[in-house]
């Protein structure tokens, strides 16, 4: 092993210890209790609850991360062209969420989004709405604390790469008369996909896993599977439930990874 070849070792360390040691272990208890067979994985896909639970997770992720997508480009695209004042500023204003508590976050969401919250009684004292609005205990709440928390995964990355974009393209097209519209969407916009589907999948894998936010900004119809995974374990203690439901969403994570990253390969490859 040549000398840099060590640099690798710690973590690769880390990756047995903290992520295949803990995967391996439920996949055995997935198979193993209460007994040896596949009975947990029979229940999982055989019960509509549980597959409606997962297709919660997936929706909830997804939408996530398309607001994230919605809210970051316009801030990331301001950072990336802005003066060197304004750039630091607003990329204080967006590292501000990491220096507090994820429970401080979500329980402040929960006083702002009340119905008696500092939100609906602005809106009530402007007149933008006659009654209490359900911001809370709803999809529309988990929206809300996900996408604040999430949102510096996608709009640094997309940050770092419109930053090394050469201005002389998008120049170039409007010389050759393209509007600002196409310019954008034949020019800039596929220059910032790498950036754009990097941001999009830290979100949405991050999201996948979520248990504070929808556990207390969500109702019943938006029960998330790592809800699911810690009601099977600390009220039934149901630990190979528990680990099937686990493996089948890293299953599940895996196939959706990989075929994004397969229609991100063809139009590239396409485009080339």
């Amino acid at each position: 092993m040549s000398r840099n070849a060590w640099l690798i070792v710690p973590a690769i360390v880390v990756i047995l210890c903290f992520f295949f040691y803990p995967v391996s272990w439920l996949l055995i208890d997935s198979f193993s209790r209460p007994k040896w067979g596949i009975q947990n994985y029979e229940a999982v896909l055989g019960r509509l609850v549980y597959l409606k639970v997962l297709l919660n997770t997936f929706t909830i992720s997804a939408g996530t991360t398309f607001w994230c997508a919605v809210i970051g480009y316009p801030v990331a695209y301001t950072m990336a062209h802005c003066s060197k004042r304004a750039r630091r500023l607003l990329i204080f204003v967006v590292l501000i969420p990491f220096w507090t508590s994820l429970l401080v976050r979500t329980f402040a969401w929960m006083v702002l989004l009340q119905k008696t919250g500092l939100i609906n009684q602005t809106l009530l004292t402007l007149g933008v709405i006659t009654e209490p609005v359900a911001l809370i205990y709803n999809r529309i709440g988990v929206y809300i604390g996900m996408v604040q928390v999430l949102l510096p995964f996608l709009i640094f990355p997309l940050f770092s790469v419109m930053l090394r974009i050469d201005r002389n393209y998008s120049f170039a097209a409007a010389t050759l008369g393209a509007p600002p519209v196409r310019n954008f969407f034949r020019i800039y916009l596929p220059l910032t996909l790498p950036g754009l589907v990097s941001g999009g999948t830290l979100v949405f894998v991050s999201s996948l896993g979520y248990y504070i936010t929808p556990a207390l900004l969500g109702g019943p119809a938006d029960l998330m599977i790592a809800q699911l995974i810690e009601r099977q374990i600390s009220t039934s203690g149901n630990w190979g439930m528990a680990g099937a439901l686990a493996v089948l969403l890293l299953v599940a994570t895996a196939i959706c990874l990989g075929v994004v990253h397969r229609i991100i390969g063809v139009k590239t490859a396409w485009g080339r």
